[in-house]
């Protein structure tokens, strides 16, 4: 099942599988600039990533002695959420804490993801709460997928991501699934990018990230654009699958991140984890506009 909502200039879809976004179209325009989700390259959309972001070394952690099993970027993007809220331009979806969650993620929670169209954009709202006295570590971030090209006679390689503010952030390369933090440098995104396949050919382009940031798809052989916006969300990672050749770009705001190469395997002193006291909530965001 999926929710329709919309506004005088876009319309979006979400599904209650994953509370993922799998449509965002602008009425303006008539393009589509959700990838959607050939299986040939990808079968997914815009995944929400929860309780984990990335891979943990051997699909497991410990916590307070006992060792959990979780794969790659948590369980949040393969349940069904339920349906909190739908009104014209906006619908929450719920997912809570149960006995098979428990199982690999010991801790008792509600989360809520909320999508509000405003004007020529879609903003996504997560709220996790600790429903528990105990404090909760966990990791959350998203996984939208951009199609690129965004419209016919163009290609890949004509598009580049130009970042805002345009300055260098340290980029922490992968190893295999995991962080190397002893090779990480200063990325050169205080110039725009050219897009090509090839930069892909580690896995994903991972960054990390201060205060607020802007990331955009653009082409200067199109007024059309996307944007990806977000405030205090620490790391962003850009993906696009390799050496298969995907007409889709993928702009992941993350408040965690996978583990390290020399990670041990505690979620407590895992990186990125963040930590909520009992009966507190978090709350983060981020927004696409397009043009």
């Amino acid at each position: 099942m999926t929710v329709t909502i919309e506004n005088d200039q876009l319309k979006a879809q979400i599904a209650l599988h994953g509370a993922e976004l799998q449509s965002l179209i602008s009425k303006t325009n008539g393009l589509e600039y959700i990838w959607q989700a050939d299986p040939k390259y990808w079968g997914k959309h815009a995944p929400v990533l929860f309780p984990i972001v990335g891979a943990l070394k051997e699909d497991s952690y410990r916590y307070k002695d006992k060792t959990y099993q979780l794969p790659k970027h948590g369980f949040a993007r393969n349940m069904d959420f339920e349906l909190l809220e739908e009104t014209g331009d906006a619908a929450s979806f719920v997912l809570t804490a149960t006995a098979e969650t428990k199982a690999v993620f010991p801790f008792d929670f509600e989360l809520i993801i909320r999508y509000e169209l405003g004007g020529d954009g879609l903003t996504v709202k997560y709220e996790v709460e600790n429903l528990d006295e105990e404090e909760m570590f966990f990791s959350i971030g998203g996984h939208p997928a951009f199609n690129v090209p965004l419209e016919e006679g163009l290609s890949f390689e004509d598009y580049y991501l130009a970042f805002s503010p345009r300055k260098s952030r340290l980029s922490l390369p992968l190893d295999g699934n995991y962080i190397n933090l002893e090779q990480r440098t200063l990325g050169q995104t205080n110039t725009n990018l050219a897009l090509t396949h090839d930069m892909f050919k580690n896995d994903a382009v991972i960054f990390e990230t201060k205060g607020l940031n802007a990331i955009s798809i653009c082409s200067e052989k199109s007024p059309h654009s996307v944007t990806l916006s977000y405030k205090d969300m620490p790391y962003v990672g850009i993906w696009s699958p390799y050496p298969t050749e995907s007409p889709f770009v993928c702009i992941e705001p993350w408040c965690g991140i996978a583990d390290t190469t020399d990670a041990t395997g505690e979620l407590v002193e895992k990186l990125g984890i963040q930590q909520l006291a009992g009966r507190e909530k978090f709350a983060t965001k981020y927004a696409i506009t397009v043009k």
